[in-house]
């Protein structure tokens, strides 16, 4: 499955940049995300609860950074296994300045497989786009109250 769009948040490139190199912050934003912990520089063990239609469960995986351009791009990868299955994905995310605000584009490819490959390729594809929206609304309050706590 591939998926590609893009999102403006709040603040420059490099605010939106620090979001995403903290972890405490970005695990909040990450949504199902119960823990999210450094392993190495650019590496993370996660912990995330999913639901998609009647199947649910936590899949537990790992995300790696790569190709860090900083604040304008990188590169990420990322895998994960739980009851209800297996997903691993690929992904790049381009910042660009836009006034007070930061373009994120967004691009990637996921494979998922397993109980969750059987609801099916539209819901798959619909669940993803509502996670990644989820992602960006979570990045953008992140980001507005890291900008009122000044």
């Amino acid at each position: 499955m591939k998926f590609e769009g893009e999102a403006s948040l709040p603040g420059t490139p490099e605010q939106v940049w620090a979001l995403f190199q903290d972890p405490v912050r970005l695990a909040k934003c990450l949504p199902g995300c119960e823990r999210l912990e450094p392993t190495g520089p650019d590496q993370y063990q996660a912990v995330v609860k999913f639901a998609l239609a009647a199947i649910s469960g936590k899949y537990a995986g790992s995300l790696a950074f790569t190709e860090k351009r900083p604040p304008h791009s990188l590169k990420l990868r990322l895998e994960g296994k739980g009851v209800p299955g297996f997903m691993k994905g690929e992904g790049a995310l381009e910042l660009t300045a836009n006034r007070d605000q930061t373009k994120v584009r967004y691009s990637g490819d996921a494979q998922v497989g397993g109980m969750i490959a059987a609801v099916g390729q539209r819901m798959i594809e619909a669940a993803a786009r509502r996670i990644v929206q989820q992602f960006f609304e979570s990045c953008a309050r992140e980001l507005r109250q890291a900008d009122h706590a000044k």
